[in-house]
């Protein structure tokens, strides 16, 4: 007996080793197997890292898992994915594992998905992405000797999911969290498949979502007729979020479609159930809820499916004189009336209609009533909608259990009746818009985390015609701004229900507006966090409109304008300022330009005129005035300029300094330095004492200045003290940086004693229009300045030109007393003969021509070889001889006697 259990546990064991060793021998025929599969059946390109074989998992059978399939379409949907497996499982017999490929097909008994993603698509020519299956080749038996058969008795679906899109229908549909298992026989000619489904659906159709995430489960027991096809529900029970569905019927297959014809409703008629259609997120426990009245969903669906035809169907749903209240609520929703045909008598698509005949309910003693009809849904849907009652916004909370994130409050009141078609809205077509009625809000309230003030509408009030909304009056108030406005609206209806844009024409008055007042706070950027993601503000790309605003006080910033008047055009994500007028600074500001917000920085081109502003209020109040012209804020009058600059704007419409360009002409009147002087006058003034800066002439000042990238350079303008000219010109930063020179053209008396006691001496007009240029270099910052000049130089070079006008000045006063002296000699010697007066004249040449030119004067060579004189020739050199006695009197100087003799 020992022996025989020692011989079976070896048995046993050898058995298990086998199982757990064979599989890892087969693991390439196993891969062969599943790529031949493949190649043999697809159209596509297939991928996956692994396969494995076990005989444990599913014993006495073999299991097969395929991990992280991917496969991916070939044209026209080229690498896009088909579908994904995480993982893919088969089991079937051992045998199979051993079959040729002669030997038929492989069995295949169960089938096990997980965490599929499987995507189906249609594109606008028809073309699909899951026809990728290969043709057979002919029908004989060898056509499948390769291919797979089911004999399938258990199959699952774990956590999948599935897309459909069809753009030329423009259906999308999706179905996510998708758990379904089935257990039945499909190899016998009829057997029953035992089935069970929950997912989440979501479908629309041309924009419009019919289900979102709405909860299906559907318990079904289904009849299989393999022979004919046919596959018939009974005993069958589904939800429809919390709503209970009953269906029966039949799906039968024929060679080019379906067949079908399936009834349903919900089994019991409480108005109950209709709260139970809307998801639970939003009606919550509806087990306690106080009901009245009846509430009915009946439907069937039948007729032909082929590819141009859908199968008739008509779903009626109908609740009369009901009522709802929940527990802990305070009102009651009363007089509920629904009655609505949703029908397609025809097959066609285009032949679906919906009739809202009535959606009627009150609460306390407001009744609102509705209807709407929807024709031709599938092409150019005709809409025909009526609205009439009052509704207290503050009871929608009172009656329901929904949660707001800022409250609602206000009275509704509507009497309205729209016809159009799709088409025509989005085109504008508004001849075939046919709106009538109006429309009043009283007392709405209204609060987000997108602003920082409840918005309080204090009457509302628009007309609605044909084409075109009057809106006659809107009052409004948040926080201290008040608002209202009139105008026109022309395409509304074209902005809510399509991609158009919102169009209309207002005139906007306000008699105080802070723009503080609608901007958001920015939160506090947590420390760990080293970055930050902050989304830029836009102009909305909808709005296409005109605003003409008058307000009397605009708060932004530190700044307060008053009695703005202008124009605000917004369109194509830009805003456009026209003719914006205001009283600022004890001046008026003009502003006339562009903020776009098309590129993702946001960008500005504006022109700004400034006329009288207060030069020190201005400077202290405009960050890009004190930028632009700092040292400005020292001086005290009336200011007109005209800035042009570009640049971009920040998350916060804020300019960037950094990235300002243009240019500006600035004009000073009746201005003088302020008594508040900085450190730079002071400096200035300890390098040239001979300046008030307090006294400067600033009057009449005009100025130009252009600046890009952060430097501003300031053309050559020029200044005033007195008699002293100051010409100035350079630049500076925004980062506050001097670099200027001003050239101080100072007449030669301001320089000094020792210059002036030169002055003295010449004492000529020559020496009062001496004016000598003092360069001075500023650098540094406005608090820190650093001054330069030249001064000490200047004097030195003036002190030598004062010099050389003095030794002229001595000659030029020689030269006279000569003139003056031969001009006695020869006007006392008037009886001399011409001959004689000739060479006195010449004799006197000679000797005043040596002295200026340091020459010896000219001898007559004739008269040197002469042996003896005649009393001419005496004469003549008695006449020099005077003339040295004279100039030697003169010019008592060893020098000037050098020169002379």
């Amino acid at each position: 007996m020992k022996k025989a259990l020692k011989i079976t546990g070896i048995a046993l064991l050898i058995v298990i080793a086998l199982l757990i060793a064979l599989p890892l021998a087969f693991k390439s025929q196993i891969k062969d197997m599943v790529k031949r599969f493949i190649n043999d059946n697809l159209n596509a390109h297939v991928e996956f890292s692994d396969v494995s074989l076990s005989f444990i998992k599913n014993f006495p059978q073999a299991h097969i898992g395929v991990d992280d399939l991917v496969i991916t379409n070939f044209e026209p949907f080229k690498d896009e994915v088909f579908t994904s497996v995480k993982n893919i499982a088969f089991t079937m017999s051992v045998k199979e594992l051993f079959k040729t490929a002669d030997e038929g097909p492989l069995t295949i008994n169960a089938i096990y998905i997980n965490e599929a993603i499987l995507n189906l698509k249609t594109d606008e020519n028809g073309n699909v992405n899951y026809d990728i299956t290969k043709p057979s080749e002919d029908t004989t038996s060898k056509s499948n000797e390769n291919n797979f058969s089911f004999d399938i008795q258990d199959y699952k679906i774990i956590n999948s999911s599935l897309n459909y899109s069809d753009a030329s229908s423009k259906i999308n549909m999706r179905i996510t969290n998708l758990n379904h298992q089935g257990k039945g026989i499909f190899s016998a000619n009829t057997s029953e498949l035992d089935t069970s489904t929950e997912a989440l659906v979501s479908f629309s159709m041309d924009s419009t979502n019919y289900l979102n995430n709405n909860s299906i489960k559907l318990n079904a027991i289904i009849n299989l007729d393999l022979t004919n096809n046919k596959y018939t529900f009974k005993d069958n029970k589904g939800f429809i979020n919390q709503l209970p569905i009953e269906f029966s019927g039949y799906v039968q297959l024929m060679e080019n479609g379906q067949n079908i014809d399936i009834s349903f409703e919900n089994p019991e008629s409480d108005f109950k159930n209709f709260l139970a259609l809307i998801p639970e997120n939003y009606s919550k426990n509806i087990e306690n809820v106080e009901t009245s009245g009846d509430f009915k969903v009946q439907g069937r669906i039948y007729g032909t499916i082929l590819e141009d035809n859908i199968p008739k169907f008509s779903i009626k749903i109908a609740s009369n004189n009901a009522s709802f209240k929940y527990p802990d609520l305070p009102k009651r929703v009363e007089n509920i009336f629904i009655n609505t045909i949703i029908q397609n008598n025809s097959g066609q698509t285009d032949d679906t209609y919906i009739n809202v005949n009535a959606l009627n309910f009150q609460i306390d003693n407001d009744i609102f009533e509705s209807r709407l009809s929807l024709k031709n849904i599938t092409k150019n849907m005709l809409v025909n909608a009526d609205i009439n009652g009052t509704l207290n916004l503050g009871n929608i909370t009172k009656v329901y259990p929904i949660e707001l994130d800022t409250p609602l409050s206000g009275i509704l009141k509507a009497k309205l009746n729209t016809v159009f078609d799709m088409k025509a809205i989005e085109t504008n077509a508004y001849a075939r818009i046919k709106n009538n009625g109006s429309l009043d809000i009283s007392d709405f309230m209204f609060s987000s985390e997108d602003i920082v003030n409840p918005i309080h509408i204090s009457q509302a009030n628009m007309t609605f015609n044909p084409g075109t909304i009057n809106l006659n009056n809107f009052r409004a108030k948040t926080g201290d701004s008040d608002l209202n406005v009139t105008g026109t609206i022309q395409n509304l209806l074209g902005f809510l229900l399509s991609d158009n844009t919102l169009q209309g024409n207002f005139k906007l008055t306000s008699d105080l507006f802070k723009v503080s007042d609608f901007m958001t706070e920015s939160e506090e950027t947590p420390k760990e966090k080293k970055t930050t993601t902050t989304e830029t503000l836009k102009i909305p790309k909808f709005l296409d409109c005109t605003i003409n605003a008058s307000a009397k006080t605009v708060v932004y910033d530190n700044l307060n304008l008053k009695d703005v008047k202008g124009t605000l055009i917004l369109k194509d994500q830009q805003a456009t300022l026209k003719d914006m007028s205001s009283s600022i600074f004890n001046g008026k500001l003009a502003v006339n330009g562009i903020v776009s917000t098309q590129t993702e920085t946001p960008s500005f081109q504006i022109n700004l005129g400034a006329d009288g502003f207060d030069i020190s209020e201005s400077f202290k109040g405009m960050a890009l005035l004190q930028n632009l012209a700092p040292i400005a804020k020292l001086l005290e009058g009336k200011l007109n300029t005209n800035i042009g600059l570009s640049g971009n704007l920040d998350n916060e419409f804020t300019p960037q300094l950094n990235s300002l360009s243009g240019n500006a002409i600035a004009e000073l009147l009746a201005t003088k330095i302020s008594p508040d002087q900085t450190a730079l006058f002071s400096k200035l003034e300890g390098a040239l004492n001979f300046v008030d800066f307090n006294k400067l002439d600033l009057k009449d000042l005009k100025t130009k200045f252009e600046f890009n990238n952060g430097q501003v350079s300031v053309k050559p303008f020029q200044v005033k003290f007195q008699d002293i000219t100051i010409d100035i010109s350079g630049s500076h930063g925004f980062d506050k940086k001097l670099n200027y020179n001003a050239v101080f053209n100072v007449p030669a008396k301001y320089l000094g004693n020792e210059v002036n006691q030169l002055i003295a001496k010449i004492d000529s007009e020559e020496t009062k229009k001496i004016n000598v240029p003092v360069t001075t270099n500023i650098s540094g910052t406005l608090a820190d300045p650093s001054v330069k000049t030249d001064l000490t130089s200047s004097i030195t070079n003036l002190t030598k030109q004062l010099v050389v006008i003095q030794k002229q000045k001595l000659l030029n006063q020689g030269k006279d007393k000569v003139k003056n002296m031969l001009g006695d000699l020869i006007g006392n010697n008037q009886s001399k003969s011409d001959s004689l007066k000739k060479q006195q004249n010449n004799a006197i040449k000679d000797v005043v021509s040596g002295i200026f030119n340091n020459r010896q004067p000219k001898v007559d060579s004739a008269s040197v070889n002469k042996p003896k004189m005649d009393s001419t020739n005496t004469n003549a050199n008695q006449t020099k001889e005077t003339v040295k006695n004279v100039l030697g009197g003169l010019f008592g100087n060893k020098k000037t006697k050098d020169t002379i003799n």
